[in-house]
């Protein structure tokens, strides 16, 4: 099992490194920041000698040689825009991402496994038709458009909710809602198909035959052997559905990360930008390293070695 743990760390940090890479030359494409930073009056040889104070100057190769080494010792450097620690402004929005994420995520748990078990449990029915009516819905549309409907219905002709802002449950409903509907759907389509292929395997089939209560053998047999995939699909939604925060977040004015990020790119703060991806990325790696060691715990047959 360490030696497991070990080469998957080995294996995100080059993932890591790679998205670290790629979000350095990207950010360097959209623009100097130089001029933003200025005043418009600000001439040339004003802009030149900025440059040359924040290491712009120098070739593309040895700003990311200087990059990494100041990654390596946590530092990434000082944001454009606020004049303080990158990564002091990035957690301070990681955690309302995080909290917008999980609680959206919670939403889709609640929602697709029950409606994936029933739709596959009473194949035709009602549920079943529902199920698949909303799984189609809800993987067609992106959770921006959820997000205007819910504050134009709920928000605006309701009053029900708050439009915006970040606070208790009252703000947090409408946008946990609308970025966890998409996932919701895949789990529930995820779950039937799942569920439907175990309990027409022969092993349900026997424990039938031996009499044993059919809520049993859902609950206790299938449903824990059909969780794998979805386990595997839900780890993965969470990079989805913090990927898909930002366009949620611009919506309800929730000060997360994706706000972060779309408001340093277009203020071109590289520095912010470079320490939201990559926190980004570290916890999506290790995340997806939590969910690997979690096979082991729900199949005793999957071992580490």
């Amino acid at each position: 099992m360490a030696q497991y743990i070990l080469r998957r760390l080995v294996q995100a940090f080059f993932t890591v490194f790679l998205v670290v890479a790629l979000i350095f030359t990207v950010v360097r494409a959209i623009g100097d920041p130089t001029h933003l930073m200025l005043p418009p009056e600000a001439t040339e040889s004003d802009r030149q000698v900025l440059r040359e104070q924040m290491g712009l100057d120098r070739p593309l190769p040895r700003q990311f040689a200087s990059f990494v080494g100041e990654l390596a010792r946590g530092d990434f450097g000082n944001s454009y825009r606020f004049s303080k620690p990158a990564l002091e402004v990035v957690t301070g929005a990681l955690g309302p991402t995080l909290q917008l994420t999980l609680a959206a995520l919670l939403v889709a748990l609640a929602i697709g496994l029950p409606l994936g078990v029933a739709s596959a449990v009473w194949p035709g029915g009602l549920l079943d038709q529902f199920g698949k009516i909303f799984s189609v819905f809800g993987q067609a549309a992106p959770p921006f458009f959820f997000s205007l409907i819910f504050v134009k219905v709920f928000s605006l002709q309701f009053g029900w909710f708050p439009t915006g802002g970040y606070g208790g449950l009252s703000h947090m409903a409408l946008p946990m809602f609308a970025l966890g509907w998409y996932a919701a759907a895949g789990i529930a389509r995820l779950t039937r198909s799942s569920m439907a292929a175990v309990l027409h395997s022969e092993y349900v089939k026997f424990a039938r035959i031996k009499g044993v209560p059919e809520h049993v053998i859902v609950l206790r047999h299938a449903l824990k052997n059909a969780l794998l995939p979805v386990i595997t699909f839900v780890s993965l939604q969470f990079g989805v559905l913090m990927g898909g925060a930002v366009s949620v977040e611009v919506v309800f004015a929730w000060p997360g990360v994706g706000q972060l990020i779309l408001d340093s790119i277009n203020n071109l703060d590289y520095t912010v930008v470079q320490a939201a991806v990559t926190v980004s990325a570290v916890v999506f790696a290790l995340v997806n390293l939590a969910v690997d060691l979690l096979y082991a715990v729900i199949d005793p047959r999957i071992h580490y070695g």
